[in-house]
C-alpha cells in the first residue's frame, strides 16, 4: 500500500458548472502543503473530494489506494469551514463527544491543544466568539492522529494578531513522520513560512503545484507574489 493521495483526471461540476477540472496530482506523507487560488478557484471543493464527502464526476481520487468516500475519515481528519459541533456543549463535552467518534482522538493531545489555543474548557460553545470557534475546530481536528489533516480555511475569523502564532502552535501538533497537513487559506503570508510546497488552482484547473523553495530559487518570489503576477 502506498501512503499517498492521488487525484486521477478528476473533475467535478455541480449541476453543468464545472467547479474542479480535470486535475492529476500525488501527495505524499509528511509534507505541509498549502491549497491556493481566488474565491470561488475550487480549493474547498479540492478539499472535500480527497476527503471523500464529495464525489468526482469523472476520474478517481484514493487515499493509501482506498477510494475516497465516507468510509476514508478513518484516514483523514477534516475541518470544514463551517460550523460542525453541537452548541449546547462545553468545550471539554466537544472533545469528549469527538473522542467517541474517532478511535484515534487523542483526548490528552485535545486537552494540550486546548490549552495552548487558550480556550474555556467550561465555555459554552454558543456563547463563543467566531474566532474562539474557530480555534475549537482546530483543537478537534488536530487532535486525531489520522494521517492525512485537511483544513479549510483554518485562520478564518481569527484576529490578525494571534495568526502567526496560530499556525506555529498547529504545526507544532502536527507529526511529519507519519502525517501530512494539507490546507486553504487565504492569508498566504502567515501560512507560506511553514508550507513545503503549494497547489495552485484557477477556475478550476490546477496551474501549478511545486516546492515553495524551488519557486524562491527559480523565480525569486514568494506565493503571494507570484499569485499577483499569475492571476492578474
Amino acid at each position: 500500500m502506498r501512503n499517498v493521495i492521488e487525484l486521477t483526471n478528476v473533475s467535478k461540476k455541480y449541476m453543468k458548472r464545472p467547479a474542479i477540472k480535470n486535475i492529476s496530482l500525488a501527495l505524499p506523507l509528511g509534507k505541509i502543503i498549502g491549497i491556493v487560488g481566488e474565491n470561488g478557484s475550487g480549493k474547498s471543493t479540492l478539499l472535500k473530494l480527497i476527503a471523500g464527502l464529495s464525489h468526482p464526476t469523472s476520474g478517481s481520487v484514493t487515499v493509501n489506494g482506498e477510494i475516497a468516500n465516507r468510509r476514508i475519515s478513518k484516514l483523514v481528519s477534516y475541518m470544514s469551514g463551517h460550523d460542525s459541533f453541537y452548541s449546547i456543549f462545553t468545550v471539554r463535552e466537544a472533545l469528549v463527544f469527538q473522542a467517541t467518534q474517532f478511535t484515534d482522538f487523542n483526548i490528552a493531545k485535545a486537552e494540550d491543544i486546548m490549552k495552548y489555543m487558550q480556550l474555556d474548557p467550561n465555555k459554552k460553545i454558543k456563547d463563543l466568539s467566531k474566532g474562539n470557534r474557530g480555534r475549537l475546530k482546530i483543537v478537534l481536528t488536530l487532535a486525531r492522529e489520522a494521517p492525512y489533516i485537511l483544513m479549510d480555511e483554518p485562520l478564518s475569523g481569527l484576529d490578525p494578531l494571534v495568526r502567526q502564532s496560530i499556525v506555529k502552535g498547529m504545526i507544532s501538533y502536527v507529526d511529519l513522520e507519519s502525517q501530512t497537513l494539507i490546507m486553504t487559506s487565504h492569508e498566504i503570508t502567515e501560512i507560506e513560512s511553514v508550507l513545503d510546497s503549494f497547489i495552485a488552482i484557477k477556475d478550476g484547473s490546477l496551474i501549478r503545484m511545486d516546492d515553495v523553495e524551488e519557486l524562491h530559487e527559480s523565480e525569486g518570489l514568494g506565493i503571494s507574489d507570484w499569485m499577483k503576477k499569475t492571476y492578474i
